[in-house]
């Protein structure tokens, strides 16, 4: 879906000076590609992970002074653009998903397809890891967890059999987890909704890396941070994420004038217009290219004035 991305933020970065912002950097494909397509543009790009810089850093060379990379995540936004003395940007791009490179690398442990140790950690220089979080959270954190997460019918099962097992020997590697996992969940569930493992994986790596709340603060940020003009795409992969972008796009396009006034004053009408209607999924062609995008979601929005009082 990068295309329509580009194409959402196009009107916004045609003019010289113009800044887009990257939220999610990775390997840097869709900065590459952002950069190539709006060559007035200079870019920011942000992400948590270190090899991922380093890696993007090599492949954004070519572009030199109009890239500017940084170490930071996405709610640190209005942070990075204080320090780098840019008050407001016309384009902000976030894809949500897990870069194809911590699914890839084996010992990341964000993958239940292969043996991995069991962390799950975006920055692997802070925080919790995903094996700290089993063996230590309480069990009915753990199904909390499982169940707003992951979606996880069967989260009190899992997390009994979790305890259970944690208390003969903690957990360490990915493998044990998938194992147990399809042992712990009736034949009916296994036989739906591909590897049994996936919905519990991706739980612990929300909860690892506080991705939900480190969203429920970037995303009104982001929007913040746009001119007049300016454009925001967001694509995400889970039904909380595109929740809650949905939430704060909808209260941004809101007229909240108290019913009857004859005229509506400034400060109540919206502050941005919806881009996308409802929210754009893939098509069967990107689905056939990368099975990945298959859950893909994407909301756009234009900031159509300043916040006032």
């Amino acid at each position: 879906m990068l295309q329509r991305c580009l194409d959402l933020l196009a009107p916004a970065l045609k003019e010289p000076g113009a800044v887009v912002v990257d939220c999610t950097l990775g390997l840097g494909g869709h900065s590459e590609a952002l950069l190539a397509r709006f060559p007035e543009a200079r870019l920011v790009a942000l992400d948590r992970d270190k090899e991922a810089l380093r890696l993007s850093g090599e492949r954004l060379a070519p572009y030199g002074e109009r890239a500017t990379l940084v170490h930071a995540v996405y709610d640190e936004l209005p942070d990075v653009l204080d320090r780098l003395g840019v008050p407001r940007v016309q384009g902000v791009l976030f894809d949500l998903g897990v870069s194809s490179m911590q699914l890839d690398e084996a010992d990341r442990g964000f993958a239940y397809a292969q043996d991995a140790p069991l962390d799950m950690r975006m920055d692997q220089t802070t925080g919790m890891s995903a094996a700290e979080v089993l063996n230590t959270y309480p069990p009915g954190e753990l199904v909390r967890i499982l169940r707003a997460y992951g979606e996880e019918k069967q989260a009190k099962r899992i997390v009994s059999a979790i305890v259970r097992e944690r208390e003969k020997e903690p957990f360490a590697n990915s493998a044990r987890l998938v194992e147990l996992i399809r042992a712990a969940l009736p034949q009916a569930a296994k036989r739906t909704g591909g590897n049994p493992a996936k919905r519990t994986f991706q739980a612990l790596r929300i909860e690892v890396n506080g991705e939900l709340s480190v969203l429920e603060r970037a995303i009104p940020a982001a929007v913040e941070a746009l001119a007049v003009g300016g454009r925001i795409a967001v694509l995400s992969y889970h039904s909380l994420e595109d929740r809650l972008v949905k939430q704060v796009f909808a209260a941004g396009a809101a007229n909240t004038a108290p019913p009857g006034l004859p005229v509506v004053p400034e400060r109540y009408a919206p502050r941005l217009k919806l881009l996308t209607r409802g929210a754009e999924l893939p098509t069967e062609e990107e689905i056939a290219e990368n099975r990945r995008a298959a859950p893909a979601r994407l909301r756009g929005a234009e900031r159509i004035r300043e916040s006032i009082g």
